[in-house]
C-alpha cells in the first residue's frame, strides 16, 4: 500500500497515542495511514521522561484500567529493551502513600510503602516500585516499525482540518494532542509546560519522583541509556518552548537534594514539551462524519500519555471495529 493509496482509517497524530492506536487497527486487518505534522522526534511524546505511572490524568474511573492494560504491554516489551526501549527499573515515589492510590494500585506487583528512614532526600514518606521506564526516542522508532510491519503507512504533513482527513478514509482517529484545541475545536485543551535537563549519569541506576499535583515544580530523575533525565515542571497555560536557564538550574538543585552527585554532572542538553491536558480529562468517544464516516477522538492525556497509550488504543479499536 503506498502513501497515497486507499485506506480504511487515517490516524491524525504521530505521537505515542497515535502510533499505538494505529498499530491496534492495522493488526486487526485495517489499512491504516498515520498523518503526522512532525516526525516522531518532533512530537511531545519524544520529550517524555517516561515512567509508567498515572500522573495528572482523568477521568479516574477509567484511567486505572487503561493504565493497567498498558502496563501489561510494557512488561512484555521489557524482555527486549534494546529494541523496544522499555526496561523495568526500581525506584521511589516520594510523598506517596499506597493507601491513597486508586484500586489499580492493587494490581501493580511489588509496590511497597517505605519507612521514613528509607526515603531519600528531604521527604518523609515514599513508595518503592519496579516500573517500566521507557526510552522514548527508541520506543517511538520501534512503534513505527511495528506499525509498518502490519502494513501501515506514515505520511508527514499537517492536517488543516479533521474534515480534510475524512476525505482520505471513512474512519478518522483524532490523536492530535494539543492541536485538538483548534482542530476539534476543544477550548478545554490546555498546555502544561514541562522542562527537562539531560546530564551525564554520575552512577544513578534507580529513578525517583516527588510530584505534587498542585505545584508547578516537580522533582524527578530517570536513568536512561547514555543520560540521566532530570525534571521538572508542570506549568499550566505556559506555552514557551525554549528552555529557561533559571528553571534548569532549579531543577538540577532539586534533584541534587536527593542525589548530591547530580550537582556536579555535566549538562548534555535541555528539553521542553507541552503536555496536552484537558479540563474534563481524556476524551475517547465518537461522532459521525459527513457522508457516513466515523470520527474517533483519543486526546487529552496530559502528562500520562505513555502510561495509558495501549489501554486507550484498545478502546479506539473497539469503537472502530467492535468487540
Amino acid at each position: 500500500m503506498g502513501g497515497a493509496g486507499v485506506v480504511d482509517a487515517v490516524v491524525v497524530g504521530g505521537g505515542v497515542a497515535g502510533l499505538t492506536a494505529a498499530i491496534r487497527l492495522a493488526e486487526r486487518g485495517l489499512r491504516v495511514r498515520v498523518r503526522s505534522r512532525d516526525g516522531a522526534a518532533g512530537t511531545t511524546s519524544a520529550v517524555a521522561g517516561a515512567l509508567w505511572w498515572p500522573y495528572r490524568i482523568e477521568p479516574a474511573a477509567e484511567v486505572g484500567a487503561w493504565a493497567l492494560a498498558s502496563l501489561r504491554v510494557y512488561e512484555e516489551l521489557a524482555a527486549d529493551p534494546a529494541s523496544t526501549g522499555v526496561r523495568l527499573v526500581p525506584g521511589v515515589h516520594a510523598d506517596t502513600l499506597l493507601a491513597g492510590l486508586g484500586g489499580w494500585a492493587r494490581q501493580v506487583g511489588g509496590l511497597r510503602q517505605l519507612a521514613p528512614e528509607e526515603v531519600p532526600g528531604p521527604y518523609g514518606t515514599g513508595l518503592a516500585a519496579r516500573l517500566p521506564l521507557i526510552d522514548m526516542p527508541v520506543h517511538l522508532g520501534w512503534l513505527r516499525q511495528r506499525f509498518e510491519a502490519a502494513g501501515g503507512v506514515v505520511a508527514h504533513g499537517a492536517v488543516a482540518s479533521l474534515r480534510e482527513a475524512a476525505a482520505e478514509a471513512p474512519v478518522v482517529v483524532n490523536c492530535t494532542g494539543l492541536a485538538a484545541r483548534e482542530l476539534v475545536p476543544d477550548p478545554g485543551v490546555r498546555a502544561v509546560r514541562g522542562q527537562l535537563v539531560l546530564v551525564e549519569n554520575p552512577g544513578v541506576d534507580t529513578w525517583f519522583t516527588a510530584a505534587d499535583g498542585a505545584s508547578s515544580e516537580t522533582t524527578y530523575f530517570f536513568p536512561q541509556p547514555g543520560r540521566l533525565v532530570l525534571g521538572g515542571t508542570a506549568e499550566e497555560d505556559d506555552e514557551r518552548t525554549e528552555p529557561d536557564a533559571a528553571t534548569a538550574a532549579a531543577i538540577v538543585a532539586r534533584c541534587a537534594r536527593v542525589r548530591p552527585e547530580i550537582a556536579r554532572a555535566r549538562v548534555l542538553g535541555h528539553r521542553v514539551g507541552l503536555r496536552p491536558a484537558r479540563a474534563d480529562g481524556v476524551r475517547i468517544d465518537t461522532e459521525p462524519l459527513p457522508g457516513g464516516g466515523l470520527l474517533v477522538h483519543d486526546y487529552g492525556h496530559g502528562g500520562a500519555g505513555v502510561t495509558v497509550a495501549w489501554g486507550c488504543a484498545d478502546r479506539v479499536a473497539e469503537l472502530v471495529c467492535g468487540g
